[in-house]
């Protein structure tokens, strides 16, 4: 970039260093003009003129650009955070029927009076209403193991509203006493 000096500019008396972003045509058109008070203020002639509103104008239309892709992402942030409560319901339903299916292998393996009844009580006492619409299956197995298997649907996004969706099924044994 080349610069040149002018004789005002030393004197302070105005000019100053043309070139540079005076759009090409060598003038600067009074950026860098001192006031002539000779306080030493540092004031530059021509603050808040057009000339600054021109130089800030590209600022002026970039106002309002966060707000607008705050906007616009939201949703994208509201999906993800759907999607991720899907997944922990999706794990919270593999433990409930695990555990349900635990529960009931071992109340029904222990059981001296009716087996099933014993299964499918134990089984539905800890499950939450949402997934109490499952199926239980329980059984004497081969080997002596009683077995019990349920099955339950994964809710969607709120319990008990818009069931639909992948079923998870939890197995256990138990050794039959008795």
């Amino acid at each position: 970039m080349a610069t040149t000096r002018t004789a005002a500019a030393d004197t302070g008396t105005g000019g100053g260093i043309s070139g540079g972003r005076g759009g090409g045509r060598g003038t600067s058109r009074g950026a860098g003009k001192s006031t002539g008070t000779g306080t030493g203020t540092g004031k530059v002639a021509g603050s808040g003129g057009r000339r600054d509103r021109v130089r800030y104008r590209g600022r002026d239309r970039d106002r309002g650009q966060t707000a607008i892709e705050f906007v616009g992402v939201t949703p994208l942030i509201i999906l993800l955070l759907v999607l991720l409560w899907q997944c922990a319901l999706f794990g919270y339903t593999f433990t409930l029927a695990s555990n349900a299916a635990d529960m009931g292998a071992r109340a029904g393996g222990g059981s001296q009076g009716n087996r099933g009844a014993a299964c499918e009580s134990a089984a539905n006492e800890d499950l939450p209403g949402a997934w109490k619409s499952g199926s239980i299956d329980c059984g004497v197995s081969g080997a002596g193991l009683y077995r019990a298997r349920v099955h339950l649907d994964v809710p969607v996004l709120v319990p008990g509203v818009l069931d639909w969706g992948p079923t998870v099924t939890g197995e256990a044994a138990s050794v039959k006493e008795g």
